[in-house]
């Protein structure tokens, strides 16, 4: 999975410069329009930090072989499409009950880290 998880990092990293130069071009008359720049801007941001946290669990899961390390990198993994495709989403639409669901992804990378914070405890 360290394999898997350093591409997917990668991959998310990309994503995010992507999203990032969207959003400050593209996207930015309807971002001030809706008055979700700063909303967008955390998208980015917490996408960004979730992507080298994905490459760094990678790197760990190569020297320290453990199935929490699978499962933290999935949370995250899954944490970072709720969290900020809530919020990316919630900018461009406007639908102000996606705000609802971006916690659930927030308590998902929490977990994962979690789970990266119990496996080095027990080294």
């Amino acid at each position: 999975m360290q394999k898997q998880f350093i591409i997917i990092g990668g991959i998310l990293a990309g994503l995010g410069v992507i999203f990032g130069a969207f959003g400050a071009h593209a996207l930015k008359d309807i971002l001030i329009n809706y008055n979700r720049t700063d909303t967008f801007d955390t998208a980015v941001k917490y996408h960004f930090y979730h992507a080298f946290g994905l490459l760094i669990i990678g790197i760990l899961s190569n020297q320290f072989p453990d199935k929490n390390f699978n499962a933290a990198g999935y949370l995250i993994l899954t944490g970072v499409i709720i969290f900020s495709g809530s919020l990316y989403i919630l900018c461009l639409t406007n639908m102000k009950w996606l705000g609802a669901i971006t916690p659930i992804g927030g308590l998902l990378m929490i977990m994962g880290w979690s789970f990266v914070v119990w496996k080095m405890v027990q080294k």
